[in-house]
C-alpha cells in the first residue's frame, strides 16, 4: 500500500498517454499483461497524472511489478497502491535510475561494496519489464529486492 512516484516525462510510450496525462486505464492494464503479468483482478483508475490500482495480485512481487509496469510509462508521475495480496513476500525497495548507472552500480550502492555481482537479483526482480541488464534509462523506477531473500 502507499504512494509511488515516478518521472513522468520517461517510460514506455502507450497509447493515449503524453507527459500531461497517463494512458487510459485499459490501455495501462493492457502494458501491464504485455509483461505477462495477472490482471484480471486489477482495477485501473486514472486521475491526470496519478494511477490508482485496487483489486487483488498474486503476491506482494506480483503487485510491485503491475505498479512498475504502469508507472515506467509516459505521463505517469504516481501510483497509488490499493492493492490486496493473496501471498505476502517481502516488500522490495525502489531505486530511480540516474544517468551513469548500471545494474552493477545500483547493486553495489545497495547490497554493499564488493556484491555488484548481485545485479542479476536486480534484474531478475524486473523481469519482464527488463530484457536485457544494459537496457535501463534514467528516470526509470526499479525493484530492489531484500538480498537475503535471493541469497
Amino acid at each position: 500500500m502507499g504512494l509511488w512516484s515516478f518521472a513522468k516525462s520517461v517510460g514506455a510510450k502507450v497509447f493515449g498517454g503524453s507527459e500531461a496525462q497517463a494512458a487510459p486505464a485499459e490501455a495501462l492494464k493492457k502494458e501491464a499483461e504485455k509483461h505477462g503479468l495477472d490482471v484480471s483482478g486489477v482495477d485501473v483508475k486514472v486521475e491526470g497524472d496519478k494511477v490508482v490500482l485496487s483489486g487483488k495480485a498474486l503476491s506482494t512481487e506480483e503487485a510491485e511489478k503491475i505498479i512498475l509496469a504502469v508507472g515506467n510509462t509516459t505521463g505517469v508521475a504516481s501510483v497509488e497502491n490499493n492493492l490486496a495480496v493473496n501471498k505476502e513476500t517481502p516488500a522490495s525497495k525502489t531505486y530511480e535510475v540516474k544517468k551513469g548507472d548500471t545494474l552493477w552500480k545500483i547493486a553495489e550502492a545497495n547490497y554493499g561494496k564488493g556484491k555488484g555481482a548481485k545485479y542479476n537479483v536486480i534484474f531478475d526482480a524486473n523481469k519482464p519489464m527488463l530484457s536485457d541488464p544494459d537496457k535501463i534509462y534514467p528516470g526509470q523506477v526499479l525493484r530492489i529486492p531484500p538480498l537475503e531473500a535471493n541469497a
